[in-house]
């Protein structure tokens, strides 16, 4: 990228749009906006979702970034407060108006307040709650899966079972018939299902948040199946003129991102070293 204002290691783009779109954040970062995913992005997968983390370059990387653009949100379907506990993100110099948007930004976090604002609790997911266990049993399914809850949500994990893709497969439609049953929807990700409240997805996260920053730029980095709202929003934007930069934290597991990505990185580890290089550019 020969007119790139500053020559530092950074990736590069594929597509002439994730060029421009790099470029403009590279001009004008106060009005850019950096989002990113959490799970996948900024913290690596594992096999118990609780002891999930921030990879350690994370928060220095958007420490550094943050002061220099207009906003750094984290958008994520974990409740809000849980990921800023296991991001490590509160009480951070350089992070003071950071944004968590949790449950897929029904719950809001912001650094300036320390205060989670969250709508009221949806029926169904309570319902679901108490019918759950004793569903996956009657179905032959508890063998290799167990839930997560969520608070908001609830999801049912497959990775632990004999063969994860298949058993996933199998509880696909009969889960979204219980969540159907008691008014929520199904969230498909990396070998889990997520039932959830209807209504707000990354994509409407996203664009609300662009709009209430009045961005003029925007990077978005994630991993999982329910990154592509968030993909197919920046897209949008992109048509109406906003230019954007799109990543992918790079799995076999979702070609379906990969393949739309500008740029594909290999893991959070990649992710956050392209964070610290992009806040090393805009501070040369």
């Amino acid at each position: 990228m020969g007119s790139r204002p500053h020559d530092l290691p950074m990736p590069e783009p594929v597509t002439a749009a994730g060029r421009e779109g790099l470029q403009a954040l590279l001009r004008a970062p106060r009005r850019a906006v950096v989002a990113l995913d959490f799970d996948g992005t900024l913290a690596d997968i594992v096999p118990d979702p609780d002891q999930a983390r921030a990879h350690a370059d994370a928060v220095p990387a958007l420490a550094a970034l943050a002061p220099e653009v207009a906003a750094v949100a984290v958008v994520t379907g974990r409740p809000a407060g849980v990921a800023v506990r296991y991001g490590g993100f509160a009480g951070v110099p350089g992070l003071e108006h950071m944004v968590v948007l949790g449950h897929y930004g029904a719950e809001r976090w912001d650094a300036v307040t320390g205060i989670v604002h969250a709508p009221a609790d949806h029926p169904g997911v309570a319902a679901v709650r108490a019918e759950l266990p004793g569903f996956l049993d009657s179905i032959g399914a508890w063998r290799g899966t167990w839930i997560e809850e969520k608070g908001r949500a609830l999801a049912v994990h497959t990775r632990r079972a004999a063969d994860p893709e298949q058993a996933f497969a199998a509880l696909r439609e009969p889960l979204a018939e219980l969540a159907a049953r008691h008014g929520l929807m199904v969230e498909p990700g990396r070998a889990v299902l997520e039932l959830r409240p209807p209504g707000m997805d990354k994509g409407v996260a996203l664009t609300e948040f662009l709009a209430e920053r009045d961005a003029e730029a925007v990077l978005y980095a994630g991993d999982d199946l329910g990154d592509l709202a968030a993909f197919s929003a920046v897209e949008k934007r992109r048509a109406d003129g906003l230019p954007g930069l799109l990543v992918c934290s790079g799995s076999a597991e979702v070609p379906e991102l990969a393949a739309r990505a500008d740029l594909v990185l290999p893991g959070p580890a990649a992710v956050t070293a392209f964070l610290a290089a992009l806040a090393e550019a805009l501070r040369a």
